[in-house]
């Protein structure tokens, strides 16, 4: 990820969705707040046109992939730096949240508490979608979570955030290795992790290795469903998988 580019923002997204999206945006963007980086308005977000200067302190939203790669690779850099701004947490930035969204990236990482995509990537309100699950396990939420970002509010890239010593990941190795079954519903987590271990390793390597392999296998899954991977055929969705490294605090890709 290049960290040289000077960021990007704004807050426009794509042209208005049919009536039963516009519904449905109303509903997800207004008074109830249904999940990280919904907005806390009773009023439905209203369409800008892409690179529209934002109200937000006059930055600018990412509108492509690249670009909010760029951003959040920059953002990254300040964050393993020590040099984090803490952006959009501002009293304006607060108020013209309430009458909306619009986010520009979908981060679908871990729970791990040491891993939060908004100080990683030192963003701030507004910024990200972050869906988080133990060890970036889908199902039906998460598909729906990350499909509401980038049908409904047109976000371009959707970013696997895995990440260095990942517990549930390690859980599901052992447990392989054991033979003993997880409590209650954390088998659910090693059952879903334990098609992605690799055997080609032993020991804490393993550990390692099944953790970049469990990014790969999440991200390939995301791309092939249909409404996304039409959207990334036609050059308007990047799907990517990238790793944190605890030690260093450096993000970096996945291939």
């Amino acid at each position: 990820m290049n960290s040289e580019v000077t960021p990007y923002r704004a807050v426009g997204h794509e042209p208005t969705a049919p009536a039963r999206r516009t519904l449905l945006r109303a509903g997800l963007t207004g008074a109830t707040a249904l999940g990280t980086g919904a907005a806390l308005g009773a009023t439905p977000a209203v369409a800008a046109s892409p690179g529209t200067p934002s109200p937000r302190a006059g930055r600018r939203r990412p509108t492509t992939p690249a670009e909010v790669l760029r951003e959040l690779s920059a953002g990254n850099l300040r964050w393993r730096t020590y040099r984090e701004t803490h952006p959009d947490e501002t009293p304006t930035v607060r108020e013209s949240l309430t009458s909306g969204q619009h986010p520009f990236a979908v981060i679908l990482g871990c729970v791990d508490s040491r891993v939060p995509p908004e100080l990683v990537f030192d963003q701030g309100l507004g910024d990200l979608l972050t869906v988080r699950t133990a060890g970036e396990v889908l199902d039906e939420a998460v598909l729906g979570s990350v499909a509401y970002g980038v049908l409904e509010l047109g976000i371009p890239l959707v970013m696997v955030l895995g990440h260095q010593s990942c517990g549930a990941v390690r859980a599901a190795v052992e447990a392989e290795v054991s033979g003993e079954r997880l409590p209650a519903h954390i088998q659910y987590l090693a059952d879903q992790i334990g098609p992605a271990i690799d055997h080609t390793k032993e020991g804490d390597a393993r550990v390692d290795a099944t953790i970049d392999a469990n990014i790969r296998a999440v991200r390939s899954r995301l791309a092939a469903e249909p409404d996304l991977a039409a959207k990334v055929a036609a050059g308007r969705l990047a799907v990517v998988g990238a790793r944190y490294e605890l030690i260093s605090q450096r993000v970096h890709r996945i291939a």
